[in-house]
């Protein structure tokens, strides 16, 4: 059998946004499912799910980056740089030849509907010409693992 080792770890999730605090959340017994605050839900039948909290993806990747990435994406890169950094992996170490032998591998059925609504209501209200231009890069399903391996090189 092959064996899987697990080097680093990294997260964002509903009960935090890294390791540590979900952790935290996990021992404690806390739920992340919390009334819905990303949009209006009052006519849905449910108003509740598990939203990602207190998230700014300026912080972590910049204006111009956050822009360009759907939610889904950037939530995979702020978690693959928090593993990565906890497997002491770095940059300079993909560069010199590490980067040729990793792969990224995220599982996802469908990517970006967050974007797809966005840019959906931008038709509607602005027309076509409003819409990203970045708009099918952000709705595919390996966009995430895309944004990982542009950031840190890996070809594998």
């Amino acid at each position: 059998m092959r064996r899987v080792v697990i080097t680093g770890m990294g997260t964002v999730s509903p009960l935090g946004n890294d390791v540590a605090t979900t952790w935290d959340a996990v021992v404690a017994g806390r739920s992340g499912v919390r009334q819905i605050t990303h949009f209006d839900a009052a006519e849905y039948r449910s108003t509740i799910a598990a939203e990602v909290k207190g998230f700014d993806p300026e912080q972590h990747l910049g204006p111009r980056e956050a822009r360009r990435m759907d939610p889904y994406a950037q939530f995979a890169v702020v978690a693959a740089r928090e593993a990565l950094a906890d497997a002491g992996l770095t940059r300079e170490a993909f560069a010199a030849g590490l980067g040729e032998r990793t792969a990224v591998i995220i599982g996802s059925g469908m990517g970006g509907m967050f974007t797809v609504s966005e840019q959906i209501h931008v038709l509607d209200e602005r027309g076509p010409a409003k819409v990203s231009p970045f708009f099918v890069p952000m709705i595919l399903p390996e966009s995430a693992s895309s944004m990982v391996a542009i950031e840190y090189g890996l070809k594998g």
